[in-house]
C-alpha cells in the first residue's frame, strides 16, 4: 500500500499552505536547521506539513499555543526524521505544551517492594504509545550552542520506544549491526558514567549518566547541536548515530560559514 501512502501526503501537500514568515522564523531561530542545504530545507517543510497534520499540538497550564509554536516544535521534531519517514512517529498523535516547567507525578515500587510517590519538575516527557509532553519556555528557545534541546530530547526517546520501553537500544536500519551499536554505546556509557562519578568537566550534558535511554537521547541532543563534541568525545557513538539518523551533522555544521 505504499502507492497509497505516497498519493495521500502528497495530496496533504497539495492542499497545504504553510505561512512563509513562520517557517522562515523557525528556520533563523536553531543553528541547526539554518545549517540545511536547500534541498533539505524543501524535505524538512514537507515533513513539518504532515507532521501538523497528523499531530495535535495542544496547550496546557494556561497556555494558547499559536501557530508559530507549532511550526517551530515540528521543525524540531522532525530533524530527526529529516532522512527517515513520518512513520518513525507512528502510534500516537499528541504534542502538550505547557508554558514551563511542569510537575510529573507518578508512583513506582522499588526492587524491596516499597511504593514510592514522586512529584518531579520536568521540561519534557515522552510516553510510550501517549503523548509528548514539552515546556514551551524551553522547547521555543535556541541552545546558544549548550548542546540542550528538549524537543531534539524527547523525539529521540519516541524513536527509542518504537520497539518497547525506552532503553537506549532502538530499532535500527537493515545493515546497521546491532552487536557494533551495543558495544559503542555500552562503551561509551560505562566511560561517561565514571566521568560523571568523578566529576570531570564534559562536553556532553550530566544528565546522561540517569541511564542507557538517557545517554542514547542526550547524545542524540548533542549530535544535532553540537556534533563536534560527540565526534570528539565519543566517535563510534557518532557514527552509529550518523548511520541511525543517516545525516552527518558535523559535516554539516562545519560546512556553516562562520557568521552564520
Amino acid at each position: 500500500m505504499r502507492w497509497l501512502k505516497r498519493w495521500r501526503r502528497g495530496r496533504i501537500l497539495r492542499r497545504s499552505v504553510l505561512d512563509e514568515r513562520l517557517w522562515r522564523a523557525a528556520i533563523g531561530r536553531y543553528p541547526f536547521l539554518r545549517a540545511l542545504t536547500a534541498r533539505e530545507h524543501a524535505r524538512l517543510r514537507e515533513w513539518v506539513i504532515l507532521f501538523l497534520h497528523e499531530k495535535s499540538i495542544e496547550g496546557a497550564g494556561g497556555l494558547a499555543v499559536r501557530d508559530e509554536m507549532r511550526v517551530c516544535i515540528a521543525a524540531q521534531a522532525c530533524m530527526l526524521i529529516l532522512n527517515l519517514d513520518l512513520d518513525y512517529y507512528r502510534g500516537w498523535v499528541e504534542v502538550i505544551v505547557y508554558p514551563d516547567e511542569f510537575v510529573a507525578r507518578y508512583e513506582y515500587v522499588d526492587e524491596s517492594g516499597v511504593a514510592h510517590h514522586v512529584e518531579e519538575p520536568m521540561t519534557g516527557e515522552s510516553w510510550l504509545a501517549g503523548p509528548v509532553i514539552l515546556s514551551w519556555a524551553d522547547a521555543g528557545r535556541s541552545s546558544g550552542g549548550t548542546g540542550y534541546n528538549v524537543v531534539l530530547h524527547e523525539f529521540a526517546h519516541k524513536l527509542d520506544m518504537l520497539n518497547g520501553d525506552a532503553n537506549g537500544f532502538p530499532p535500527l536500519h537493515a545493515g546497521m549491526d546491532r552487536a557494533q551499536w551495543s558495544r559503542a554505546f555500552g562503551s561509551a556509557y560505562e566511560v561517561f558514567c565514571r566521568r560523571v562519578e568523578r566529576r570531570e568537566h564534559t562536553e556532553i550534558d550530566p544528565y546522561a549518566a540517569e541511564s542507557p535511554a538517557e545517554f542514547f537521547a542526550v547524545l542524540s541532543e548533542a549530535f544535532f547541536e553540537t556534533p563536534r563534541a560527540v565526534l570528539g568525545g565519543f566517535p563510534e557513538v557518532y557514527r552509529q548515530l550518523a548511520a541511525f539518523y543517516r545525516q552527518d551533522t558535523a559535516a554539516r555544521l562545519g560546512a556553516q560559514p562562520a557568521e552564520a
